[in-house]
């Protein structure tokens, strides 16, 4: 098993590279949905954070609530796959939205992005209660590039 240390960098690389991802949760039957969401990920040489600005729909704050967990599954077409399965908590204040916004809006397309600009209604600012904010904190991750895939190698995994 890989240490965090070693594998965080290569996941940040990665994910950052292909940008989206799907993102899955379970509803209260224990069914999996997903769909596609556009992280930021940061590692600070010893913990590794994904923000996500999102709708705080009702599915996604009732299957959050039932159980505080995603998985984040990239994939590009050379066959690059990386995977975060990590605990999840909508984050309200407004100092840490107000940071993120500006780490989205500082960092370059196409990772990132103005949320303000991309015409969702209610995503004017950090305040606005029409945008969540996820705060990810992985507990497994994987990381396989194409090319050792067809190589036959395995993918370098850690888990806490």
């Amino acid at each position: 098993m890989t240490e965090l240390a070693d594998i965080a960098p290569a996941f940040v690389e990665m994910a950052h590279s292909i940008v989206w991802c799907t993102v899955s949760t379970t509803d209260p039957a224990g069914r999996p949905r997903s769909r596609i969401l556009h992280p930021i990920w940061e590692w600070d040489g010893q913990e590794l954070t994904g923000w996500i600005f999102t709708g705080p729909t009702p599915a996604k704050l009732a299957h959050l609530a039932h159980s505080p967990y995603v998985a984040c599954n990239y994939w590009a077409p050379t066959h690059d796959t990386c995977l975060a399965e990590c605990g999840a908590e909508w984050v309200d204040d407004l100092e840490t939205k107000t940071k993120v916004w500006e780490l989205f809006r500082s960092t370059p397309e196409p990772l990132g992005y103005n949320p303000a600009g991309i015409g969702v209604p209610g995503w004017d600012g950090p305040e606005s209660p029409g945008i969540g904010l996820l705060r990810l904190r992985p507990w497994r991750l994987r990381v396989l590039e194409g090319k050792e895939f067809l190589q036959g190698f395995s993918a370098a995994s850690w888990r806490e």
